[in-house]
């Protein structure tokens, strides 16, 4: 079968760095770090008493108190982006048939704030269960996408994806197959995560995973940089529109631009480290690049999952340089979470909307926080250091990996009718 072509209307970011599309934009191409000292709670006795937390987000300002109630911080996030681009998209229900709107969305964890404080709560008392009606349907995964079909009233496939910090690309992924097969006409898609909080920060340095560069909050996310120590724990959400190509055409919808295929693979190797010669992530890439139709030397950009720990880092630039060969010195290389922090389940959403900006604008924005360079790290890679490079960008990628050797690649295109 012919699979039909499919493009982003819509987007809408909730981030470390800008609380909508505009404004995370801004935030990226201006090298600006979403990282600071922890407010959610008291994180004196941590390891890491910093993160990328939201900032200036009020509850009130979505949701009455008695919705709110029902949310956890996770399914909040992604109404409110959700919301954005639905907004952004201009998807009227009453001009759309609903059951061809679906939402796919990815979550790594999902409402681990509610289950940290209904236990939490449960264990201060005196052992008689008096759990909140509202725990459950809080705290599972799924209830994210639930919550944005009854809102606007899609009824086409719902359900959320969870490889870890790959989520939200396989999400995409997901999305992408769903409208090229033609299942659905639009599906609302990306991904949410809200961990920093007292249980997410102490796990993950339980983990030795994240940066304790205390000292220096805004500089502890160097991605490629020697001197890397792991990643900062980040918070927020990204939401996507993908749509039929023909049916965003015949309602007049604008176009950001094409999904043109996507990749899964597995490390098979470790929990939580990749495999050091990056075997899992050459292959998401080689699959990415043959469902895309497209050769190594056509790929313009490639914003990495790069998360500043010291393992993570080479064994995907080695990749990239194994998959690309004398091309990768051509591509702009990039790590957004050197600004943003590691959204874990939401990256993918969030750092595929920073490859479809880079597209639409021109500008493939910078790691930051770079200073020292890695020996271990071929030289001749344009890493986009530090500064904004101006680039025509016709073809992006977008790399996410997750614990339990997930891998997920997007491919994203100028749009050409």
């Amino acid at each position: 079968m012919k699979l039909k072509r499919v493009v982003i209307t819509g987007m809408g970011a909730l981030t470390p760095i800008g609380n909508n599309l505009e404004s995370y934009w801004q935030g990226l191409i201006s090298g600006k770090s979403g990282a600071a000292p922890i407010t959610r709670f008291d994180a004196e006795k941590f390891k890491t008493r910093f993160a990328c937390e939201i900032k200036n987000y009020d509850v009130k300002d979505h949701f009455d108190r008695k919705e709110a109630r029902k949310l956890d911080p996770f399914t909040q996030y992604a109404m409110v982006a959700a919301d954005e681009a639905i907004s952004d998209a201009d998807l009227r229900l009453e001009k759309l048939d609903k059951y061809r709107v679906g939402v796919i969305w990815g979550a790594g964890i999902g409402g681990l704030e509610t289950f940290q404080n209904q236990i939490m709560e449960h264990a201060s008392g005196d052992g008689t269960p008096k759990f909140n009606p509202f725990f459950i349907p809080k705290m599972i995964a799924d209830i994210a996408p639930g919550h944005i079909s009854i809102k606007h009233g899609f009824m086409g496939p719902n359900y959320t994806t969870v490889s870890a910090c790959a989520s939200s690309a396989n999400a995409l992924i997901d999305a992408l197959n769903t409208i090229r097969m033609g299942y659905c006409d639009v599906v609302v898609s990306g991904g949410s995560e809200a961990a920093v909080n007292l249980s997410g920060v102490a796990g993950f340095n339980a983990m030795h995973a994240l940066s304790t560069n205390n000292d220096s909050p805004e500089t502890a996310s160097r991605p490629f940089d020697a001197t890397r120590d792991g990643f900062v724990l980040g918070e927020g959400a990204g939401a996507l529109i993908l749509e039929e190509l023909d049916h965003a055409v015949a309602r007049g919808a604008k176009i950001y631009a094409e999904v043109i295929g996507g990749g899964l693979s597995s490390d098979a190797y470790h929990l939580t480290a990749p495999h050091p010669d990056g075997l899992g992530v050459i292959r998401v890439m080689e699959n990415c690049l043959k469902d895309s139709g497209i050769q190594p030397e056509d790929v313009d950009a490639i914003n990495t999952h790069g998360t500043s720990t010291p393992l993570g880092d080479v064994a995907e630039l080695k990749a990239i340089s194994t998959v690309f060969g004398d091309h990768a010195p051509n591509i702009n290389i990039n790590s957004t979470k050197s600004m943003t922090g590691h959204l874990l389940g939401a990256a993918g959403a969030i750092e595929a909307i920073a490859s479809t900006l880079s597209i639409v604008n021109g500008i493939v924005p910078p790691t930051i926080n770079h200073k020292v360079e890695d020996e271990r790290i071929d030289s001749r890679l344009n890493l986009t250091l530090n500064q904004a490079q101006k680039r025509d960008v016709n073809i992006a990628m977008s790399n996410t990996f997750g614990f339990g050797g997930h891998n997920a690649c997007v491919v994203l295109k100028k749009y050409n009718a």
